[in-house]
């Protein structure tokens, strides 16, 4: 489904992601991982489309994505949840989703303007705030909500888009241990459904153990391992480089 070719991009003289070829395939979760500075995100910023790639391409469904901006994109089946959330901040919970669901039907963004005539879309709306937990907090503004209802938030937009790619960049990430599980919850129930292809930045490694199918490894922009959970964590370099264990 999603398939990226040589893909590079150079920022001066430093290469930041270096000639990466990776597939894809619905129903999957990969888990990408490496230290801080590994190309990470740069890489998921290269598939999204934020950053433009000096070389190599995007396929999606056999279609080149390579020139495409990020919007067009994300209507090709590409959605991103970032390390840091992008909310609309002075709108309510509510209305951050209903937006989402109004995009992906194709009804414009005409805000509130078309709220009440539009049933349907606040029905489902108010449906995903329940999966991920924060119906109660349909009616709050987005900026009020702590950190970690912010980042339920987040995911539960991305799946109100029913993106055909799902790219969560630490979706975990500061957010309390009992907040922890409900986003595993919902990246293990998308995996569950068999249709999406997911694909997870993550430094917790016991997550990635637990939900991932196929681990890559990223190392100062290279792909430097490629397979199943128990043989890339055990080989010598995540073991040495990555967990702190000597080969």
């Amino acid at each position: 489904m999603l398939e990226t070719k040589n893909l590079t991009i150079r920022f001066g003289g430093h290469v930041a992601v270096a000639g990466v070829s990776c597939a894809f395939q619905p129903g999957t979760l990969t888990a990408i991982v490496g230290p801080n500075g590994a190309g990470k995100t740069t890489y998921f910023n290269l598939i999204s489309g934020q950053l433009p790639a000096s070389s190599g391409e995007v396929w999606l469904d056999g279609e080149n994505l390579t020139r495409l901006p990020a919007p067009v994109r994300t209507r090709r089946g590409l959605g991103r949840a970032f390390q840091l959330t992008q909310l609309f901040a002075h709108l309510t919970v509510l209305e951050n989703v209903r937006l989402a669901v109004q995009a992906r039907r194709g009804k414009g963004l005409r805000m509130l303007s078309v709220w009440l005539s539009h049933k349907e879309l606040i029905d489902e709306a108010r449906a995903i705030l329940d999966r991920v937990r924060l119906g109660s907090r349909a009616d709050d503004f987005a900026a009020s909500l702590p950190h970690g209802d912010q980042r339920k938030l987040e995911v539960a937009m991305l799946i109100a888009l029913d993106p055909k790619v799902y790219l969560f960049d630490e979706p975990t990430a500061g957010m309390s241990v009992d907040e922890v599980p409900v986003v595993l919850d919902l990246i293990r129930a998308l995996k569950a459904e068999k249709k999406h292809t997911l694909l997870l930045v993550e430094h917790k490694m016991d997550v990635v153990r637990e939900l991932a199918d196929r681990i890559i490894v990223l190392h100062q922009g290279k792909l430097v391992a490629d397979g199943d959970p128990a043989t890339v964590i055990a080989s010598p370099i995540v073991q040495e480089a990555y967990l702190g264990v000597a080969a």
